[in-house]
């Protein structure tokens, strides 16, 4: 299957992966980004002195593979252990925020939920510092963890197990779960951790990197045929049906257990931060495999999405709508697609303000596009470096300017909007004002027309707040929606 054949069927595995039940399993982590400026040398030690500005957290480890599972479109539930704390609690309520994640979190008295904390200043990673517990589950914990699993991988299509050797997958934890799945005759999916493999053994495939595959078999892995004799020692071993070796600018190899061997060049033009690739490439796999994909599909998928998340910033995800725009060679809508959630958006701006880029923001309905907002939109974007506009629903339209409104839908809308050179970002928010979209996305710049004074302006005292500005943008006489629609009308 090659050519216009392949990429159909390849998109149509994205649509089969929507509602798709992953149960994923594996050691969850709470990533914290503190972001500040570092304009001085400390007087106690070489060291920079960092000004902290603001702080934002997101599910990382096994959570991760779990975030990039509902940007796939698939229903993960997941099966965690963690401490109760404070770090803990905000695992819980972040996947809260997935409806599409059913969460079984696992709370174990004195064990330390892991925190990664990354220190950010002038667009440099300055440290990182982690809190954990490494030791393996006790008794009573394992058993929770296992009768959580029992009773939920029937319903499931696929098990995924994330080990980022924090001790929730150590032995025996694996081993059982991998013969509970199988016997259930569920494929397993294991990103691995360590050196000794065998307590993965019987599980479907493995997904080791260059160095994890060297470290485990102790052979060279410096050349198409080295990776392929590596990964066949593995299969060997520990009785696993396939190795997808990731190989950074390299791509991916394939290797089966009956013989067949694919090696998949990488897709990524432009590479800014792997941290993450694999649990992408795990979970593309393990979402593809739910929705009846062969080893060979879910590793070309898992390739792509692998390509689209190395050309972002940070420990991100890749959504399906974005997958889609890489197989059709999208530059577009493989890097940055105009038209996004709330999620994706806030991941954008994140992404943007890490290089320096400065952010701004303005709303409205854009019914009947205008010079007027033709104005206001290029006046919004000369005064930051990227524009996100966020456009009301089509029942939000319909209850701030009456049943006869929209004109257009909220698709049409967005279309129009993301065409234009001064729209960066489109986000469609459905309440009547975009104060929650604002300070969820947290711009620089918050832009409305002259109409209005600052102190009118929602999310005004929000953005203020947090160091930013509004501006205020000159209108174009006689210029509205309802003028337009009023002549029509005669």
């Amino acid at each position: 299957m090659t050519g216009m054949t392949e990429l159909s069927a390849l998109v149509e595995r994205l649509e089969a992966i929507r509602g798709t039940e992953v149960l994923c399993i594996g050691d969850a982590m709470l990533d914290r980004f503190v972001y500040g400026s570092a304009d001085r040398i400390s007087p106690e030690a070489p060291i920079p002195v960092v000004c902290i500005e603001r702080e934002s957290a997101m599910l990382g480890g096994a959570g991760n593979v779990v975030r990039n599972l509902v940007a796939l479109g698939a229903k993960p539930v997941f099966i965690a252990v963690v401490g109760d704390d404070d770090a803990g609690r905000e695992v819980g309520r972040l996947l809260g925020e997935h409806a599409e994640v059913d969460p079984c979190l696992v709370v174990e008295t004195g064990r330390q939920t892991t925190i990664k904390t990354r220190f950010f200043a002038s667009n440099q990673q300055l440290l990182r510092a982690d809190r954990e517990t490494r030791t393996p589950l006790a008794a009573a914990s394992r058993s929770q963890l296992r009768g959580r699993a029992q009773r939920r991988i029937a319903d499931a299509a696929c098990v995924v197990l994330s080990d980022y050797g924090k001790g929730v997958l150590a032995a025996p934890a694996a081993a059982e779960l991998i013969e509970m799945a199988r016997a259930a005759g569920k494929p397993v999916i294991v990103d691995p951790k360590g050196a000794d493999y065998t307590k993965y053994r019987g599980a479907t495939l493995l997904t080791p990197n260059r160095k994890e595959l060297h470290e485990a078999t102790g052979m060279a892995v410096d050349s198409d045929e080295a990776i392929v004799a590596a990964a066949r020692a593995l299969i060997e071993s520990c009785a696993v049906e396939a190795v997808l070796a990731t190989r950074s600018q390299d791509g991916m190899s394939l290797v089966c257990a009956d013989g067949a061997v694919h090696h998949l060049p990488a897709q990524a033009q432009e590479v800014f931060d792997v941290s993450g690739a694999g649990d992408t490439v795990v979970a593309t796999l393990a979402a593809a495999l739910a929705s009846g994909a062969s080893l060979l599909e879910g590793a070309r998928l898992a390739n792509v999405a692998a390509g689209i998340v190395v050309a972002k910033v940070g420990t991100a995800v890749a959504y399906a709508d974005e997958v889609v725009g890489a197989l059709h060679h999208d530059e577009l809508a493989a890097g940055e697609a105009k038209v996004l959630s709330w999620e994706a958006a806030a991941e954008a701006v994140d992404r943007w303000r890490r290089k320096g880029i400065k952010v701004g923001f303005t709303n409205g309905c854009f019914d009947l596009l205008h010079p007027g907002h033709v104005s206001l939109l290029a006046q919004a974007r000369a005064a930051c470096d990227r524009l996100v506009v966020g456009l009301n629903s089509d029942a939000s339209v319909a209850r701030l300017k009456g049943p006869t409104r929209p004109v257009q839908s909220e698709a049409a809308r967005g279309t129009v909007l993301a065409s234009l050179s001064t729209v960066d970002l489109v986000v469609i928010f459905g309440e009547d004002t975009p104060l929650d979209l604002i300070c969820r996305l947290k711009p620089d710049i918050l832009v409305k027309g002259a109409d209005y004074t600052v102190d009118t302006v929602v999310g005004a005292a929000e953005v203020a707040g947090w160091g930013g500005k509004v501006v205020l943008a000159n209108l174009v006489d006689g210029q509205s929606t309802t003028n337009t629609i009023r002549k029509m009308s005669r």
